[in-house]
């Protein structure tokens, strides 16, 4: 690494090999057919990724004294494309859930949504207006294991249906879940259609209904997990509002955030809260 000042967002000597074999792996497998390695560490591009999402800064508006965009796009575009950024993300995951004395694969999943407004010059084809939570963007959908971290993300217009949500979602568990999940707890946004479609799949989904008892934010067993879950993950600018023309960018941007999250987890760093980096920076 060239010697600077480090940002906040930056992975230390003590988090760096956690994904470096990932990475350095991949860049032998695309060598530049000249023999050029390239003008850039890999642990520098991998940094800047983790300060535009962290700081939501735009792409022209990079700091100097790290790489430029068009080195850091190319590497975000290639792993985003190559689903490297999900490779890295689900080694991770494995990893949080070993520490945490639970099996790789889990068998309870819970379901949810997250509807964001989309910035101008988004395209208007992949965006819509969620009619409950009046947000004219797109939602992330999620399914969220017991060790806190998602699996999977998906990024669809914010006027999806949670139905037509949560059946991708659970074809999705069913995929990549290695057949352990037998349960998934969904809100009452998620209808019948849902719960049929998991019974075909093998997944009894479970309708948690609020108590009509209950007012203003009352925590719901293990459901509760996944909003904290979304209070962590919007700590990540670059997720507060959605930018990305493409959804994949969009979803590697989660990916790229809670990778950052779990890396601070497993080598024992707390999440900086805004305060916190403002005092280091200032």
């Amino acid at each position: 690494m060239s010697e600077r000042k480090s940002y906040p967002s930056d992975l230390s000597d003590e988090q760096w090999p956690l994904i470096k074999p990932v990475i350095t792996t991949w860049k032998d497998r695309h060598r530049s057919v000249s023999g050029h390695q390239g003008a850039y560490d890999m642990r520098e591009i991998v940094n800047t990724i983790l300060h535009q999402s962290r700081t939501g800064c735009q792409w022209a508006y990079l700091p100097h004294d790290l790489p430029q965009k068009s080195a850091t796009y190319y590497y975000f575009a290639a792993w985003r494309d190559d689903g490297t950024d999900q490779v890295i993300h689900e080694l991770l995951r494995c990893q949080v859930r070993e520490r945490a004395r639970r099996l790789e694969d889990p068998t309870l999943v819970v379901l949810d949504t997250q509807s964001v407004h989309a910035a101008a010059g988004v395209p208007a084809a992949t965006t819509g207006r969620d009619p409950a939570k009046r947000v004219p963007g797109r939602s992330a959908d999620w399914p969220w294991t017991s060790s806190a971290w998602s699996s999977r993300s998906s990024i669809l217009a914010a006027n999806t249906h949670d139905n037509t949500a949560g059946i991708i979602l659970l074809d999705q568990v069913a995929e990549h879940a290695g057949g352990t999940v037998r349960k998934a707890l969904v809100d009452q946004g998620f209808k019948n259609q849902v719960v049929m479609h998991g019974a075909g799949l093998g997944i009894d989904v479970e309708i948690v209904e609020r108590s009509p008892q209950d007012k203003g934010f009352v925590p719901q067993p293990k459901r509760w997990r996944v909003k904290q879950t979304f209070g962590i993950l919007i700590l990540h600018r670059r997720l507060v509002r959605d930018y990305e023309h493409r959804p994949s960018s969009t979803a590697s941007r989660v990916y790229w955030a809670m990778t950052h999250v779990m890396i601070r987890r497993l080598t024992g760093a707390n999440t900086a809260t805004r305060r916190e980096e403002r005092a280091v920076t200032a």
